[in-house]
């Protein structure tokens, strides 16, 4: 978490709002998009345990509002590119879910490496019974989860909606199969996630 005290206290002090703020999603440019992906106080790049040659995850926080703007910034620059391909179907279920849910849920997204979209049943048990989210002292199981598709390459853990302003911030423990050393943790600070007053979740 250093590196985002250090850019948040560097914009700080020179007095720059970030774009997320400051900009409409058409205006970012690409680095500016993938900052918001990998680098923001809803995103980052999860290291494997300290010793580790594993890559790092891409993990973010769909359900934040710059988050699902910026979804939808890169969708729409996609199908720029590609107008006449398909959004599969399990993408419009999870699109649809959202719309009805995501008031009530928190979703993680997870990068996860190609050819590992299909889970077995095993490992998705697995998944549901060792992935926690941790506010305070109080812990969650995650709620249900939408596989990574040939549309949207990201698994997508749902857990519900228990995390306030004034909590100090929100973790989780991960188990993700198909990323090489499944164990994860990630951990999101609260006060950097208030955007305008709101805080973005």
């Amino acid at each position: 978490m250093k590196w985002l005290a250090v850019a948040l206290v560097t914009m700080a002090l020179l007095g720059a709002a970030p774009f997320w703020e400051t900009k409409a999603p058409a205006d970012w440019t690409e680095d500016e998009l993938i900052t918001l992906f990998t680098n923001s106080p809803w995103a980052q790049m999860v290291e494997a345990p300290a010793g580790s040659p594993a890559p790092p995850v891409q993990v973010y926080l769909a359900t934040a509002g710059p988050m699902q703007q910026g979804e939808a910034e890169r969708d729409r620059r996609y199908r720029r590119k590609r107008p006449h391909e398909q959004t599969d179907e399990m993408t419009l279920e999870y699109r649809a879910w959202l719309r009805e849910n995501g008031a009530q849920s928190i979703v993680l997204a997870i990068a996860i490496p190609k050819g590992q979209d299909a889970l077995a049943e095993q490992d998705s048990q697995r998944m549901e019974d060792e992935c926690v989210m941790h506010v305070g002292r109080r812990k969650f199981k995650m709620t249900g989860h939408f596989p990574p598709t040939g549309s949207d390459p990201y698994l997508r853990l749902a857990f519900p909606r228990q995390v306030k302003e004034s909590d100090k911030s929100v973790s989780f423990d991960l188990y993700l199969p198909g990323v090489p050393i499944p164990y994860r943790s990630v951990e999101f600070r609260v006060k950097d996630m208030i955007m305008n007053g709101k805080l973005e979740i």
